[in-house]
């Protein structure tokens, strides 16, 4: 068995699911809240919890003002709000003290290392919120690693088992090629969930089961 290239992968994804052309999803401020939201919960109760904080604030000058167990009121629908509120309370007042204004619209003219870097530096962001910032809302060919992505490249033999997240973001991003980075992430997440699930996957429906070790000893058996 000849293990899959990216190239190919991105192929057959897109055969299975339907090609992809970016589109910009939403200010790149909104969009790292919603990211902050959506840790640990569904995109549904993320985005719920999203127009709940807008709706009792207004806007983000608000809720960089208010007090922190509104803000957990009114997230309290994405879960974890004991842990959100204070973070994007934080975000929000070191966006403001840093750049005099919350406007994040100048990280599309910042290199990409730094822009990375920068988004990194703010409270609770790692390298998956960054990297949905950036490509979500920017177009930068940035590639955020959910648990979708982690387990199916993992049983593609892409990246090692043992790899964590945090490396499993410099790995794939060093071998996904800028201009497939939107429909590679789009697509592996679909074929996690419909597919490649975590639990009973459905390797015998799989477009990607010749080249796939996993499912190789799992149709094996």
């Amino acid at each position: 068995m000849s293990p899959l290239s990216i190239s190919e992968i991105t192929r057959l994804l897109a055969m299975e699911y339907g090609r992809l052309k970016w589109r910009s999803h939403r200010d790149p401020l909104d969009e790292l809240v919603l990211t902050i939201l959506s840790q640990n919960t569904s995109d549904h109760n993320s985005r719920r919890a999203f127009d709940s904080l807008i709706k009792r604030f207004g806007g983000w000058e608000a809720v960089a003002r208010g007090d922190v167990e509104d803000i957990a009121e009114a997230i309290k629908l994405g879960g974890l709000a004991r842990v959100k509120a204070p973070r994007i309370k934080q975000i929000l007042e070191q966006i403001k003290a840093e750049r005099g204004s919350l406007d994040l619209s100048f990280l599309e003219e910042m290199p990409l290392a730094e822009a990375k870097a920068w988004l990194q530096s703010l409270p609770g962001v790692g390298p998956k919120t960054a990297a949905c910032v950036l490509l979500f809302s920017l177009g930068k060919p940035v590639l955020p690693v959910d648990t979708h992505i982690h387990r199916v490249a993992k049983r593609l033999g892409l990246i090692d088992s043992r790899v964590n997240a945090e490396k499993a973001h410099e790995i794939l991003g060093d071998i996904v090629p800028a201009r497939n980075v939107y429909q590679f992430h789009i697509h592996m997440i679909e074929h996690g969930r419909r597919v490649c699930k975590a639990q009973r996957p459905l390797c015998h429906r799989c477009v990607l089961l010749k080249g796939c070790p996993f499912g190789q000893r799992e149709t094996a058996r």
